[in-house]
């Protein structure tokens, strides 16, 4: 058989942390287990009924409308605007300010192809979301990380750079509010982080798909420190239990927008019509959110008091909904979530070592000794998972 040679950069990648997931958890069912699947942060909420009456709606009125556009529908970009009016007090030109995307995903791993040149440094959060450091590697850039803990700021510290570092950075990554850990930042930080971004002259780019669902307070956006130099990342999955719609926006700086979509006319063809209707639903609706935040508080107040009682470090959340579980004695969270997915308990969870970077100068990741559990299963699984723990190991 002939041989078939595949890029360097791909080969770089290893796994996917979310697919590797999956792929033990169907393992472990396939051998007749019942798995509570606490692993991807995936909600099990249905899509709520007004979003879908407007996706048929539009289905029916533009059966023959064609490609739709790049950036999105001015219908689509006026709603992102009405709603950071609403929600934020922040004032966003649709026409020059807003673009869709096809998910946050999509948009979080291209933007470096535009502001990030071979040997450019992207600074993102470890543990944190992989696309930001995939997305950098495609580009072929460097990917440095700032360590984020159960304690302390969520924020990098710019003045803290080493000068190779400093002299090459382009573009800043920040989680608000942050996950796995829960914690968010609040408006004085996130101004001061800005200040320094300006004074650099990189770009702030802050993923902030999980802002609804705030438990303990509404967390603010990097947009209310101003535009300049601030590009927002949204999506519609988390808040409105749309993942497998793939539909979110980038907000911000007119001259990032621009640079944004001159990239993604050339990636992809716009995100659907019948999408779009049924993202501007959503953002109308306010109640489906403050539904996903009760639901996820009563589930969290289940599954912290049953890990602390194996000896787990776990918080309630300030926002998202995820729990970052410190393992009992510190053992490897790869261990844990191993004996949780194999043993009576039948729990699948993630790794926190699967989430995080090395940060330069420390001998362990922040992952390191941890596991992140995505309360994505019902208030009834999440129950039972608790009644499993009891007594365990």
């Amino acid at each position: 058989m002939s041989t078939l040679r595949t890029a360097g950069r791909l080969a770089a990648l290893g796994n996917y942390a979310f697919a590797e997931m999956d792929r033990l958890r169907a393992e472990r069912e396939a051998s007749g287990a019942d798995v509570i699947d606490f692993g991807v942060g995936d909600p099990t909420e249905p899509t709520p009924q007004a979003v879908l009456h407007a996706a048929i709606e539009s289905m029916w009125a533009s059966r023959a409308a064609g490609y739709p556009s790049y950036i999105g529908s001015a219908a689509f970009r006026q709603a992102v605007a009405d709603w950071y009016a609403r929600r934020y007090g922040v004032r966003l030109d649709p026409a020059t300010e807003v673009t869709s995307t096809v998910g946050s995903k999509e948009a979080i791993f291209h933007l470096p192809e535009a502001f990030v040149d071979p040997g450019d440094v992207v600074l993102a959060p470890s543990p944190g979301y992989p696309p930001y450091t995939r997305g950098t590697q495609f580009a072929e850039g460097r990917c440095v990380a700032y360590a984020v803990r159960a304690e302390g700021s969520v924020l990098p510290d710019l003045d803290e750079l080493p000068d190779d570092v400093a002299s090459r950075l382009r573009v800043v990554w920040i989680t608000q509010p942050h996950v796995p850990t829960g914690r968010a930042a609040d408006r004085a930080a996130l101004e001061r982080l800005v200040a320094q971004v300006r004074e650099r002259g990189v770009l702030l780019c802050s993923d902030e798909a999980y802002s609804e669902l705030w438990l303990a307070a509404p967390v603010a956006s990097a947009l209310e420190t101003g535009l300049e130099n601030v590009l927002v990342f949204q999506s519609l999955s988390k808040r409105a239990a749309m993942t497998g719609w793939r539909v979110g926006f980038v907000a911000g700086d007119a001259r990032a927008v621009a640079a944004f979509r001159r990239l993604k006319t050339n990636i992809d063809s716009g995100t659907p019509h019948f999408v779009q209707a049924a993202a501007i639903a959503a953002l109308a609706d306010d109640e489906a959110p403050a539904a996903a935040r009760a639901a996820y508080a009563a589930r969290a107040d289940v599954m912290v008091p049953a890990l602390a009682r194996l000896g787990c470090r776990a918080a309630r959340p300030q926002a998202g909904f995820y729990l970052w579980v410190g393992t009992p004695d510190g053992i490897p969270g790869t261990e844990f979530a191993r004996r949780l997915l194999q043993g009576a308990p039948a729990l699948a969870v993630l790794p926190g070592e699967w989430l995080a970077e090395p940060v330069e100068g420390q001998p362990a990741t922040p992952g390191a000794g941890h596991v992140r559990l995505a309360l994505v299963p019902s208030l009834e699984r999440c129950r039972q998972a608790a009644a499993r723990l009891e007594g365990w190991p």
